[in-house]
């Protein structure tokens, strides 16, 4: 099998022939696409398909089997890991990755804003709900200033006023001419410019 590559800078994400292969088993192969500054793509298919693991490839985490990867430098992964220590207050721990980004205390008080979260700054992480986590990890997101922003399931433990907030946050990152890669089993408040529904390999080889 032909080693696959995840190479430099680019302001788009471009996928060629993208395969990969996790405990032995591939996930997926042959995957291609393009996503342009402002333009947002969805990734959706059943459990145990790769789309977590795409995000995590495209994230630079994994190397793919084959094929090749080009996406900007600056990206941020939302998946189920917080990444905050949850000792801290949340303004504290934001702040943190704040600094290592180099952004501004204003800049942690404007995500937290946006993920609805400015009334909990000075609650330890520790104490927050299911919903209130989401946010949180959503936060993180929006701090890091990335171009590319690549969410597994960012709308999970959210209500509809939340959901709401994440459709404003998700379109004005597009409107300033950011790049998404989602994965969500739950319909997100924007309009996407492409739709890929990954599919279990023996289904796809059934089909050909």
């Amino acid at each position: 099998m032909n080693e696959g590559q995840s190479t430099g800078s680019s302001n788009r994400l471009v996928a060629e022939a993208l395969g990969c292969v996790r405990g032995g088993r591939i996930l997926f192969r042959g995957l291609s696409f393009t996503l342009e500054p402002g333009q947002g793509g969805l990734l959706t298919g059943p459990n145990g398909v790769g789309k977590s693991s795409l995000l995590r490839l495209v994230a630079g985490l994994l190397q793919p089997s084959a094929g090749i990867c080009t996406a900007p430098q600056a990206k941020a992964l939302c998946d189920d890991r917080l990444a905050l220590d949850e000792h801290l207050p949340l303004e504290q721990a934001l702040g943190f990755w704040a600094r290592l980004d180099g952004q501004s205390e204003a800049a942690v008080s404007a995500a937290m804003a946006r993920a609805g979260l400015d009334h909990l700054a000075e609650v330890p992480v520790r104490y927050f709900s299911t919903g209130q986590r989401q946010r949180a990890r959503l936060a993180r997101t929006y701090l890091a200033g990335a171009t590319l922003w690549l969410l597994d399931e960012p709308a999970n433990g959210l209500d509809s006023d939340s959901v709401a907030q994440l459709g404003a946050a998700l379109q004005a990152h597009l409107d300033g001419g950011g790049i998404i890669l989602a994965a969500s089993h739950i319909p997100l408040p924007i309009t996407f410019d492409l739709s890929l529904q990954l599919q279990p390999l023996e289904e796809l080889e059934a089909c050909l």
